[in-house]
C-alpha cells in the first residue's frame, strides 16, 4: 500500500464530504477511493469512519488521523514545491572534489565570480588528489584531470591541457637534455607521479604519429604534482606534468622543455557528475559557468 497515496485519499474523503467527490477531485474512480481507505484502516488497525447512505462521520481516530494528515500532506507539498524551484532556481549547497593543484591555482580564482553571479548557492570545495567516489562520498560534481573519462558517470570536457616533458636549467647544465626517447629512458633520472596507472611508463610520440613507451629511470616519485614541480624547479630530475601545472614556469624559463620533436598524450579537464537526468540547477549553472571560464586557448597554454 502506498500510504501517502492512502492518507491523500483518505484527507480528500473527509474535505469533499464523499467517496465519489473524493474520486474526481482525484482524478481516479470510486473504487479506488475506497479501497484505499479499506487498506488505510485495515493497516492502522482501526475504524476511521463512520458511513451510512446519507453522510460520513469521522471516530475519534479519523479525527486525529485527518488533522494530522493534512498538516503532512500540506509539509509535502511544500517539499515538493522546493525541490521543483530547485531544479529551476539554483540554490542549497554545492559539494564539489577537485585536484588540489588545479583546484589552487585555477579554479580557486573563479569561487568569488560565481558566488557573485548566484548568491543562493553556497560552495562546498574538497581538494583531494585520489579518485573519490561521487555518489559514495556524497559530492554534487567532481572536477577531475584524466585521460580516461568516466565510465559510471556523466563526464563533460571542460579544457584540455598538454602534457610536457621539461627540466630545469640547472638539471641541464648538470646532466644535459635527452636526445631521444631511448636517451631520456637510459641516462636520466625522472620525478614521477604516483597517482598515474603506470607512473614510471611515459608514452611520446613523434611528428610520424609513431607512439613509443619509455620505462624512465625513479630519482623521486610523489602523489602531488607541485612537489614534483618544486623538485624539478631545484634540479632533482626531469618530470613530465601538465601545462596548467608548469605553464607560468615555462614562460618564465625557470622550466626547459624537452624532447621538442615528441609529444605526450594532451588530458582532459573534465566536469563529472551522476547523471544527466534531473540535473539540479545548482550543477548545471557550475558546469556552464567552468565551461565558459575555460573556453578557448585554456590560460595555461597561453604563449607557449
Amino acid at each position: 500500500m502506498d500510504r501517502l497515496r492512502a492518507f491523500e485519499v483518505f484527507v480528500g474523503v473527509v474535505s469533499k464530504g464523499g467517496f465519489a467527490k473524493a474520486a474526481d477531485a482525484l482524478n481516479t474512480s470510486p473504487a479506488n477511493v475506497t479501497r484505499y481507505v479499506a487498506e488505510l484502516e485495515a493497516y492502522l488497525g482501526t475504524r476511521l469512519l463512520n458511513r451510512t447512505s446519507r453522510r460520513l462521520s469521522l471516530t475519534e481516530a479519523g479525527q486525529a488521523l485527518f488533522d494530522r494528515g493534512r498538516l503532512i500532506l500540506d509539509e509535502v507539498a511544500e517539499l515538493e514545491a522546493l525541490a521543483g524551484a530547485a531544479a529551476v532556481q539554483p540554490r542549497g549547497r554545492l559539494r564539489i572534489n577537485a585536484p588540489v593543484s588545479f583546484g589552487i591555482r585555477h579554479l580557486a580564482p573563479l569561487w568569488p565570480r560565481f558566488m557573485a553571479l548566484h548568491p543562493d548557492v553556497s560552495l562546498d570545495i574538497a581538494l583531494i588528489d585520489r579518485v573519490v567516489d561521487i555518489v559514495e562520498e556524497g559530492y554534487d560534481m567532481a572536477i577531475r584531470i584524466s585521460r580516461a573519462g568516466s565510465q559510471s558517470h556523466v563526464a563533460r570536457r571542460l579544457a584540455i591541457s598538454r602534457n610536457l616533458v621539461c627540466a630545469s636549467p640547472a638539471y641541464i647544465a648538470r646532466y644535459g637534455q635527452p636526445e631521444s626517447p631511448e636517451d631520456l629512458a637510459a641516462n636520466h633520472r625522472c620525478i614521477l607521479y604516483s597517482h598515474a596507472v603506470a607512473p614510471d611508463e611515459w608514452s611520446l610520440t613523434d611528428a610520424g604519429g609513431r607512439e613509443q613507451l619509455v620505462r624512465v629511470q625513479e630519482v623521486m616519485s610523489s602523489n602531488n604534482g607541485d612537489t614534483a614541480r618544486m623538485a624539478a624547479l631545484d634540479g632533482i630530475g626531469i618530470i613530465r606534468q601538465p601545462t596548467f601545472l608548469v605553464g607560468d614556469d615555462l614562460r618564465a624559463g625557470r622550466l626547459i622543455p624537452l624532447l621538442p620533436g615528441y609529444r605526450s598524450p594532451d588530458i582532459d579537464i573534465l566536469a563529472l557528475y551522476p547523471s544527466r537526468r534531473h540535473l539540479s540547477a545548482k550543477v548545471r549553472v557550475m558546469v556552464d559557468f567552468l565551461a565558459e571560464a575555460f573556453q578557448g586557448t585554456p590560460p595555461w597554454d597561453r604563449g607557449l
